[in-house]
């Protein structure tokens, strides 16, 4: 009887979720509808009735999936997470934002209500063929929106457009030098125009940026929490954080660090260490090496190796608007003196590699310390890896090395087929000739400077080939299917911090992580895809975000600081038109809530009864409908807006 006993209190579960539609990602037993959670981690994952009667208690928290989708939670092997949430609340982002005429709009907002000395700024996950215009803004457009308030506006690793009031800001004149590999536009008098171009090194514009005003430091810890929520809204539970240009450690690792010990990290965070003083690497990763205990941590926030910048001599930035550039003699003695400390030390490492040339070369380098110091299964990587080819996909699976590929091309398509050809970005990356020969993948987007945090644009653009400008880059054998595409976001990702045994499936024993999502990712139609969003995301058995049908789960918002932040008035990524969806609160000009208006205005569904237009696709426009109060949107149903 007392073993009995003993069994029944061991098998009741803290959490039971049914009725949902659960893709496990796990071969031996790949679907389900119900899970049971204890101590955070998995301990049943099976039928309705099953689970119900055998892991149910009077304690268990049961929840009604509602027949919903549902997946393990997602993991981004290649994020800038850490230095990321330090500037979420200071950014306004254009991640998503469907025209040219809704992102000055978001500009002019901003600009309105920004306090001096700050400055507004948009700083990646955009591009301008997401636009209706097929635009950037123009430097004119940028001065007349802001004639006073310093605006910085980065598009990828390519340019950055300054205002005047930045150009000030900055400190820019006409004897100001660019630094290597940069370019400082300047017109017919001499003076900075307030155009940097990356030519093709983006030293210029990270050195740029870093002179803007930071935020207090309990606003940096409001500012990352914000961002885990946004990654949670899109039902990524886990990172790998890439370190960063201009990231120092362990300074600007305090924020997170206090909110681990605080129990507030809201998504888990693997980080590596990458080197900021070039000429200096091989003393920065002894003194690491030394300092740091690898894997030192917990399940919510651990180290995780050396990367992904391991000399500085080694990087070749993925300016495709730029030739390819190319890495200077020394690399190679460099990059070998510290590949040879690492693997020495057994530290897991990864490196910044975006050409094939460059891979090759450093290729030479691993094979030459494997001789001389085998790495015997040590994990490493290369990040990116847009243009390798067979051959050296077979000289990484021979080493044991994985490759993790990000959403790039999805917004660097389009340069990328202008400079080398449709023919040759048809297979940029190789991702199915990488998994044909049993190469380790993970996914990830390389957010926040290039690509968006957004990992549904990610899936979109491996299992639909297509760029978020509509560009389509790969043919069907090219494309991934979309459980091959989600296998790369979690069991594939998880292995490159070395927890694929904890996480990244649905399975008894892993970690309790989840995400519950408002549409079908499996049967929704291809650009469908890019719009998902979760509706409730679980880390280790708790619930760190829910909305819609689940709102009643979700934690206690979190008030944002500053209140000025453009994250109070237009959120994260644009959230594209969904029934039941709706944007964070927008003031209009004229002092009404924008979705109010916007209902009152546009007051019929769908195509109009009159004119039979498409409300979305009017909107989509480049002329300016959302504009209520201006002649077009006056109109209300915007029926010149084609």
């Amino acid at each position: 009887m007392q073993a009995m006993i003993m069994t029944s209190i061991m098998t009741q579960a803290d959490m039971i979720l049914f009725n949902g539609r659960i893709h496990t990602v796990d071969p031996q037993n790949p679907s389900a509808t119900a899970v049971a959670v204890r101590d955070g981690k998995f301990i049943a994952v099976g039928d309705d009735a099953t689970v119900l009667n055998q892991y149910r208690s009077e304690t268990t928290q049961v929840i009604d999936l509602k027949g919903k989708r549902t997946i393990p939670g997602l993991i981004d092997s290649h994020i800038h997470l850490i230095r990321g949430g330090l500037n979420y609340n200071l950014e306004l982002r254009w991640d998503g934002v469907p025209s040219l005429a809704d992102a000055l709009r978001m500009l002019k907002d901003q600009v309105a209500v920004t306090p001096s000395p700050q400055w507004v700024r948009v700083v990646g996950g955009w591009t301008e063929h997401q636009f209706a215009e097929k635009r950037m803004p123009t430097l004119d457009e940028i001065n007349a929106i802001a004639p006073d308030t310093p605006v910085f506006i980065m598009h990828l690793y390519d340019r950055a457009l300054l205002n005047r009031a930045a150009i000030r800001a900055v400190g820019f004149t006409r004897d100001t030098p660019a630094p290597p590999g940069g370019h400082i536009e300047k017109d017919a008098r001499g003076e900075p125009t307030g155009l940097i171009l990356a030519s093709p090194n983006a030293l210029i514009l990270y050195s740029t940026l870093a002179k803007g005003p930071k935020l207090p430091y309990e606003q940096q810890v409001n500012s990352t929490r914000h961002f885990m929520t946004e990654l949670n809204r899109f039902g990524i539970t886990s990172v790998i954080d890439a370190g960063g240009g201009f990231q120092n450690y362990p300074d600007d690792y305090e924020v997170i660090n206090e909110l681990h010990e605080k129990e507030q990290l809201t998504v888990r965070i693997a980080y590596n260490l990458f080197t900021q003083r070039p000429k200096q690497e091989l003393e920065d990763f002894r003194h690491w090496t030394q300092s740091v205990k690898l894997y030192q941590g917990s399940d919510m926030y651990r180290h995780n190796g050396a990367g992904e910048m391991l000399v500085f001599s080694a990087a070749d930035f993925e300016d495709f608007v730029q030739p390819r550039p190319e890495l200077p003699d020394v690399m190679e003695e460099e990059l070998d003196r510290v590949v040879r400390l690492l693997v020495a030390q057994r530290w897991p490492f990864r490196l910044h590699a975006t050409y094939n040339e460059s891979i090759s070369r450093f290729l030479d380098v691993f094979e030459k310390v494997n001789r001389d110091i085998p790495f015997d299964g040590l994990p490493w990587m290369f990040d990116h890896a847009e243009t390798i080819d067979e051959r050296n996909i077979d000289r990484v699976k021979a080493l044991g090395g994985g490759i993790a590929i990000q959403s790039r091309m999805a917004f660097q398509g389009e340069y990328f087929t202008d400079r080398y050809g449709a023919a040759t970005a048809a297979h940029t990356p190789p991702v199915k000739r990488m998994l044909q020969a049993g190469v380790q993948v993970g996914a990830g987007t390389d957010a926040t400077r290039v690509s968006s945090y957004n990992p549904w644009v990610a899936l979109y653009w491996l299992s639909a080939g297509r760029t978020v400008g509509g560009l389509q880059l790969y043919g069907d054998e090219q494309r991934l299917s979309r459980e091959t595409a989600l296998e790369l976001y979690t069991r594939g990702s998880a292995w490159f911090s070395n927890e694929q045994q904890k996480k990244g499936a649905i399975k008894a024993g892993q970690l309790a992580d989840l995400a519950v999502l408002d549409a079908d990712y499996f049967s929704v139609e291809e650009d469908g895809v890019k719009s998902i969003e979760s509706v409730l995301t679980m880390v280790g058995g708790k619930i760190v975000y829910a909305k819609d049908e689940f709102a009643g789960y979700a934690p206690p918002p979190i008030p944002i600081l500053p209140d000025w932040s453009p994250v109070s008035r237009n959120g994260g990524y644009y959230a594209a038109a969904r029934p039941g969806r709706q944007r964070p609160a927008e003031r209009s000009n004229f002092g009404g809530d924008a979705a109010a208006i916007s209902a009152a205005v546009h007051c019929c569904s769908g195509s109009c009864n009159v004119h039979g237009h498409d409300h979305d696709r009017a909107r989509r426009s480049a002329v300016p409908v959302n504009n209520y109060s201006a002649f077009w949107g006056v109109l209300g149903c915007s029926c010149f807006a084609f």
